[in-house]
């Protein structure tokens, strides 16, 4: 595989929802094989009975299922603002059920029988895919965290940072002295835990985008 391998995802979860018992066997097995972890259940009612776990995961979902299909569960998750990648799986695909599983968020969608490695591959790929949406989201809370821990100067001069102020400039714009502006701005820096200008606007547009426009504090 040439993209994140189970070498990588130490403790991952792989959940199964597939109604047929042969399929969630043969399914346990495989991912298993390669170093994952599973849990394989028969329902879209039973997974949803079962928490997420800290690692990484992702769902392997049949789209026929008995009850709430799995189209349906996928609305469901999507309601619940769950992030969890979504490889949809059938034996009776089509393309208007391929187009509205990918329009509604799957990350991948394979039709029984698939290749063993094709499907090894999508499972890599979505939990790639998760281990970036957590550690994105890690340093979200971190930059927030931090940033709730700023002086309210030291707020000031982060935004003049930001603008591409120059010290001098923003001793003159906050009437403090340019020595007083470059001590706030190398403790906001280190409470920050950024080494440059750039990771700081990095991190506060990733953010400021996570908030939608809501207030940091």
């Amino acid at each position: 595989m040439n993209a994140l391998t189970h070498s990588d995802q130490t403790g991952a979860m792989v959940f199964v929802v597939d109604d047929d018992a042969a399929v969630r066997l043969a399914l346990d097995s495989l991912l298993r094989s390669v170093g994952w972890r599973v849990c394989a259940v028969a329902s879209a009612a039973e997974f949803l009975l079962h928490e997420r776990p800290a690692t990484p995961a992702c769902l392997i979902l049949d789209v026929r299922l008995p009850g709430l299909s799995g189209l349906d569960l996928q609305r469901t998750l999507q309601d619940m603002q769950d992030r969890l990648p979504v490889i949809m799986i059938t034996g009776h695909g089509d393309i208007p059920m391929s187009v509205r599983a990918m329009k509604g968020g799957a990350h991948d969608f394979l039709i029984k029988p698939f290749d063993e490695e094709d499907l090894l591959q999508a499972v890599a790929d979505a939990l790639a895919k998760d281990t970036q949406r957590r550690i994105a989201e890690h340093t979200q809370d971190a930059t927030r965290d931090a940033y709730q821990r700023l002086t309210a100067r030291e707020r000031e001069v982060l935004e003049l940072v930001l603008q591409g102020r120059l010290n001098k400039q923003i001793a003159a714009t906050l009437n403090v002295s340019e020595i007083t502006v470059k001590v706030h701005r190398r403790h906001l820096m280190q409470k920050m835990c950024v080494r440059s200008v750039a990771e700081l606007a990095r991190n506060m547009e990733r953010l400021q985008n996570a908030v939608t426009g809501a207030a940091l504090y």
